[in-house]
């Protein structure tokens, strides 16, 4: 048998470089934009998310390749920006807690609740600024109050003139007390504390309204319980200045002026003074050691659990705890 060969053909074969045709499709070229999006991502989340955008409308019309490109820098750049909101948002939060207690711990050394103790201690008669002594009006200086009424059972009412819970004990059962000191049923004892100075933006409002007191209390004692009924009717806010030492003045409407007194500070270190013994103690003849907040109200050195805006409840807890 004979073996037949293929004649030599001039013509190419198959898929050969002579037809204009690749052996393998062509890949499309990737969109620069994308390549630029996701790198963008690691350093300008801003910018990835931009270029990004751009790189998919690109692709869409260009038929270039590069999506899955694109898309990683979106999502690397929302989530760069995501992040960088979160922190800031902290930060603001934390700079705003870290001015709080500066400030806090740069007016009176304190930080804390209704109990912080006070910024100023009692210094020996004699000395500079030393603390008054004796009884001048309706302060008894050496017991650390202002006393009216003459009864036999003991009502002491310890608060700050900033307290809002103060102002609500005060507004239930205020002329109450006033009636019963009046009757000769009771000695009323205002115990005028000052750690809400802290609350204040740095006037020491407790301190001077507690001052204004005193100021009253020695010069017109018998208008000492209407002068407190002010002082809690015109109530400022906490985080306030509080009112200003002309307004003080001012509520103490007629009688012999305190304008000389409140302006001079007197009674401020006193004030301050009580302050810390009754957050400190101890506290004599009474069923506690120490101030743990305010209100407390104590009758015959018992102490006042009840409700602060029910008069009569205060009532029952007086008559049940009288000696008289």
């Amino acid at each position: 048998m004979t073996s037949t060969t293929p004649e030599p053909s001039d013509e190419p074969a198959p898929y050969s470089g002579a037809y204009g045709e690749q052996p393998f499709p062509v890949r499309p070229k990737t969109n620069t934009l994308a390549i630029v999006s996701l790198v963008s991502a690691f350093f300008v989340s801003l910018a990835a998310v931009i270029t990004g955008h751009i790189a998919l409308g690109q692709i869409k019309r260009r038929g270039e390749g590069g999506r899955g490109l694109a898309i990683a820098g979106l999502i690397l750049g929302y989530a760069g920006m995501l992040a960088t909101i979160v922190a800031v948002v902290l930060l603001i939060v934390f700079a705003a807690a870290l001015g709080t207690f500066l400030n806090t711990a740069m007016h009176d050394g304190s930080i804390g609740g209704s109990t912080s103790e006070a910024t100023s201690a009692p210094q020996p008669d004699g000395a500079p600024g030393a603390l008054p002594t004796g009884t001048i009006g309706a302060a008894d200086f050496e017991a650390g109050y202002l006393s009216v009424g003459s009864g036999t059972d003991v009502v002491d009412v310890y608060f700050d003139p900033m307290c809002p819970y103060c102002q609500q004990f005060e507004t239930a059962n205020g002329d109450q007390l006033a009636a019963l000191v009046s009757d000769g049923s009771i000695t009323l004892r205002l115990h005028s504390l000052t750690f809400l100075d802290r609350a204040s933006l740095g006037t020491e409002y407790s301190s001077r309204a507690s001052a204004a007191l005193t100021c009253q209390a020695t010069l017109n004692p018998d208008a000492t319980l209407d002068y407190l009924a002010a002082l809690f009717a015109n109530q400022p806010g906490e985080n306030t200045e509080g009112l200003s030492d002309d307004q003080l003045v001012a509520l103490a409407g007629t009688g012999s002026s305190i304008a000389g007194c409140v302006g001079s500070g007197d009674y401020q270190a006193w004030s301050q003074a009580n302050t810390e013994l009754a957050l400190n103690g101890p506290i004599p003849d009474a069923e506690i050691t120490q101030i743990q907040g305010t209100p407390t109200a104590l009758v015959n050195g018992s102490v006042y659990s009840g409700g602060l805006t029910d008069p009569a409840e205060f009532l029952a807890f007086l008559r049940a705890n009288a000696v008289s």
